[in-house]
């Protein structure tokens, strides 16, 4: 091997630095998506709890033709 070939194998300074650029990048990236996923599945326990609490429709018509029948 001559010394050129080893010259050209060692990443230049350049190099250097878009990989670490590239690195911070997909740091950032992965720290997004990470964070994405934390409010999405706050969104959906926020949800599943409100849906539980929501009167079922069944119940709910039987109390409004029980207050609606006292009227009569």
């Amino acid at each position: 091997m001559t010394s050129a070939t080893i010259h050209l194998v060692a990443p230049t300074s350049a190099e250097r630095a878009l990989l670490r650029l590239a690195a911070r990048v997909t740091a950032h990236v992965e720290q997004r998506v990470a964070r994405r996923a934390e409010r999405r599945e706050l969104a959906l326990d926020r949800l599943r709890e409100r849906q539980s609490r929501r009167p079922e429709p069944i119940r709910y018509e039987r109390v409004l033709q029980d207050l609606g029948s006292r009227m009569l």
